[in-house]
């Protein structure tokens, strides 16, 4: 088939260009500068220096390149450093999650692509009532604190614009958090430095639930997608969701670093702000059971346990390609 990915310099694109080469398939992929062109040709796509933000822009790629299957993995996630207010710092990801999905659906749709696959997150945005692991069914967040409310406005827009769309097939992969090569959880990243220098606490009780996920089982995930996925929203996630007070000790140690200090809430939310807090006593980890059924997903770490000892260095790096 040929794909069109959109943002095939970020994390997921780097290793999802060279998997689609490898099991036969076309890649036409972009990028917002045209310094990475040529690192797109060394993955192995052909590439095109494009703002999804430019409908008309957009179109024309689309139409150019002629696609089976677009694919939206465009965000802007270089610096996270600002959690007191994530609006802030997912103001440009919001853009590319409303405008740049409406754009490149419409472009899809217009170039006959019979597929169109998008990128969304499990981390946090499911309400917080109920069980501590949730599958696709249960509900987002009515009421996220202040400073995400557009950032869980986006992700929704998302969500119900690619999964309800009309002549293509929607699919929406909510990936969980990413640690491996090109993340800020890999050796070198700036959460493995935070990590060593003690600066990630433990915050409050810390029973919050995480579900994280290798970068090349996204990889693999997506391309499942890709080939054989049906309709609707998946997460790719491991086999283990994780409460604060379980993962965050384990990682350390593993990094060679002294355990994480414990802080109180007021003091995590006087740094970090809401949302961070939220995350660490009472966010909500996903099953990946659909995802494997469905899609007929096999994981390459199928728990954080293996993956922080196997997958966080480049002497360990096991290539989707």
């Amino acid at each position: 088939m040929r794909i069109f990915i959109a943002g095939a310099t970020g994390a997921v694109g780097r290793r999802l260009v060279p998997l689609l080469g490898a099991n036969g398939h076309e890649v036409v992929g972009t990028t917002r500068s045209a310094h990475k062109v040529s690192d797109l040709r060394a993955l192995g796509a052909e590439p095109v220096v494009l703002d999804v933000l430019d409908a008309e822009a957009v179109g024309r790629a689309v139409s150019e390149a002629g696609p089976d299957v677009v694919v939206h993995q465009a965000t802007a996630l270089s610096d996270l450093s600002n959690l007191r207010n994530l609006d802030e710092a997912f103001a440009e990801t919001n853009r590319l999650r409303t405008f740049g999905t409406d754009n490149l659906l419409a472009a899809a749709k217009a170039a006959g692509a019979r597929k169109f696959v998008a990128q969304s997150f499990a981390g946090w945005p499911y309400a917080k009532e109920g069980s501590a692991v949730k599958d696709e069914e249960a509900p987002l967040d009515p009421s996220p604190p202040a400073s995400s409310a557009q950032t869980m406005a986006a992700i929704r827009h998302l969500e119900a614009t690619v999964v309800s769309a009309e002549a293509i097939e929607g699919i929406v992969l909510r990936y969980g958090g990413f640690y491996g090569p090109g993340t800020s959880l890999f050796e070198g990243g700036e959460h493995v430095k935070g990590i060593r220098k003690r600066a990630f606490p433990i915050v409050g009780s810390g029973a919050g639930m995480w579900s994280f996920i290798h970068i090349d089982d996204v990889a693999g995930a997506t391309l499942a997608a890709i080939e054989r996925g049906p309709r609707g929203l998946y997460n790719i996630v491991d086999d283990e969701p994780a409460a604060t007070t379980e993962w965050l000790p384990y990682l350390a140690k593993v990094l060679g670093a002294k355990p994480p200090r414990r802080v109180p809430e007021w003091l995590g939310r006087l740094v970090a702000g809401e949302q961070f807090v939220s995350m660490m006593t009472e966010g909500r980890g996903a099953t990946n059971a659909k995802a494997k059924r469905e899609l007929g997903w096999t994981l390459i770490y199928p728990t954080w346990r293996e993956g922080f000892v196997n997958g966080l260095n480049y002497k360990q790096d096991r290539s989707a390609a």
